[in-house]
Order: C-alpha cells, then structure tokens, then sequence
C-alpha cells in the first residue's frame, strides 16, 4: 500500500509507501517538497497481484513566510479526524502569536475541540468582554448568532450558557486574543448552575494556577456521545437564530505538562477529566480526573501524538491528578 503523488493530477509520477500505524491506519510523510505548490495524490494499494487505486485527492503546501493554519509539531494538538475534510479546523492569531486551534462542525454548528497552549504570559486583568461576536474566518451562515444573547434553553441563570471552551481568564493578558475566545465558535450549550459556575470553573482556575509557573498543553472538547454509544443527542436554539444546536453528553479536558532538553521533550506527564453536562454538588473537580487513554477510547481521538511514543504511552496512563501536580 502506498501513495502516488506529483503537481499535476494525470502525472502521478513519485510514489511513498504507506505503513500502518496501531489502530490500523496508513500514512506516509512527503519531505522535500516544494513551497505554495499544489500537490495531486491517490492511494493505491496491491492485493493478490492486482492493484486498487483511489481516487485522485490534492493538497496545497504553505509558504513558510506565513503562519501555519496548522503545525503537526504543536505539541497540543490532536491527530487529524477522518472528518476533517468536512470540519472548519482553523488556528486563530494575534500577528504571528498562536491563540488556539479549532476543530468544529460547520453543518451541525458545534465544536468538538480546541488545543493551545498556556502560561503565564496569556493571563492579565482585561475585563471581560460584553458580547460575543462571529469568527470573521468562517461565513457566518455556519456560525449560530449568540452575539447579544444566550441559548434558548437558557433562563436566569439556569439552563445552557454559552459555555467557553478555551475560557476568557486563560486569554486575558492579551486582549486580542482574549477576544478571539468570544467567537461564537468557541461556545457550546452547557449547563449552567454548578457546572459552568462551579467546578467546571474550579478546574479552569487550577490549570491556570499551574500555568503561572510552567507552561502546559490543553484540549478541551466536547462529545455528543461515546464511541460506539448510544446516548440520546438533545438540541437546542440560540436565542436570536433558528439553527438547531446539538447538546454536548459529555465535556473533556486533557492536559500535558513536560521537561525538555533544549527543544527535546525528556519526560512527559498528562491527566484527563471527563464530566457528564450536568449539575454536580461541590465543586470537587480531582474526583473526575481519569487518563488520557480513557478519555482517547471514549471518543476515538488521538491527543499528544507529537510525543514520543515511549513518553506519550506513559504519560497518557495516569490517572492520578496528585501526581501530575507534582510532576
């Protein structure tokens, strides 16, 4: 099995073998190839003497004079959805300072995830920001008009709020950017009265309180339900839109810490949490902290894939939210 590949779509003249990764998917890494060109390819694969080949897909190379949409070495960032090609996966900047990078759904107006980054330097004392806006990157027929107001399903206080996934107080030492985790893009209906307000909140105020002295990874995401689940999805409306919203089942956190060698990650440690999108008493979030491993089987995604693997292994079995404090 492998890939044919060259700059016209009829003249697939160079060819890379794939090789299977663990869960049994095939790729192949180009190197050497020129910059804001466009690249045709299929794959191609020969059983018992005779060859299937797909059909002919392409790909534009970036010019490294501008900044990546997205940077497969960014240590925070899952690997790439089969669904990829159908979502809006896009990384937001102030200049050329990386905010975050998204992964959502323009048909069904929800986001699955967004990676960054966090340390001291993204956190101040901005005030908060009045009202949310569209991300001027996406057409805003994808977007759900939650600009001046809430979800239907939100009533005083109760209800689904407009739930961040990357939160205000992680970006309010840069204002730019701190606006950027207003876009409508970055919002999801979630429960209001203790979750959002309690220990949801409680959990963002943790990591940020690591992050003022060591830099860390985050994803955070949402499913609307387990791999292979058979969870009932809800929907809901934005107060001001018609759009049909789907309700997350579940919210997700995993975080990465390392130890680096000059650029050479020498030791790594993560720890997940993983939240059902309701109410919850207290605000005691470390009773919800599982590993990465669990939370990669509960929705089929692959998070810190630029690890190495020995590293990405062992970090990824913790369980213990003690032990990645003091890591």
């Amino acid at each position: 099995m492998g890939f044919r590949y060259g700059t016209a779509a009829n003249a697939l003249t160079k060819t890379i073998a794939a090789t299977p990764n663990a869960s049994g998917r095939f790729s192949a890494t180009l190197s050497g190839l020129a910059e804001s060109t466009v690249y045709y390819y299929a794959l191609y694969a020969i059983v018992n003497g005779k060859t299937f080949t797909s059909e002919v897909a392409s790909f534009t190379t970036l010019d490294s004079s501008v900044e990546p949409i997205v940077n497969q070495s960014w240590l925070e960032l899952p690997a790439a959805m089969e669904e990829y090609d159908n979502l809006y996966v896009n990384t937001l900047y102030d200049g050329s300072t990386r905010n975050y990078t998204i992964a959502y759904d323009k048909s069904r107006y929800t986001t699955y995830w967004v990676a960054y980054a966090l340390n001291s330097s993204h956190m101040g004392s901005y005030s908060r920001p009045d009202d949310w806006s569209y991300d001027p990157n996406l057409a805003s027929s994808y977007q759900v008009d939650l600009r001046s107001a809430s979800y239907s399903s939100y009533n005083n206080g109760a209800g689904h709020s407009r739930g961040h996934l990357i939160p205000n107080a992680s970006r309010n030492g840069n204002q730019a950017m701190q606006l950027q985790t207003f876009y409508v893009t970055n919002s999801v209906p979630q429960i209001q009265n203790s979750f959002n307000d309690g220990i949801w909140s409680a959990l963002e105020g943790a990591l940020q309180s690591i992050a003022r002295s060591e830099e860390i990874y985050i994803v955070t995401g949402t499913a609307l339900q387990t791999v292979g689940g058979s969870e009932t999805i809800s929907y809901t409306t934005a107060k001001n839109d018609t759009k049909q919203v789907p309700v997350p089942n579940y919210f997700y956190k995993v975080v990465l810490k390392v130890n680096k060698s000059g650029s050479t990650v020498t030791s790594a440690q993560a720890i997940g949490f993983w939240f059902e999108n309701k109410a919850y008493s207290g605000s005691s979030y470390s009773s919800y902290a599982v590993s990465v491993d669990e939370i990669e089987q509960k929705t089929g995604l692959n998070f810190f894939v630029n690890l190495a693997d020995n590293l990405e292994n062992t970090a990824e079995s913790n369980t213990s939210w003690t032990s990645f404090q003091s890591f």
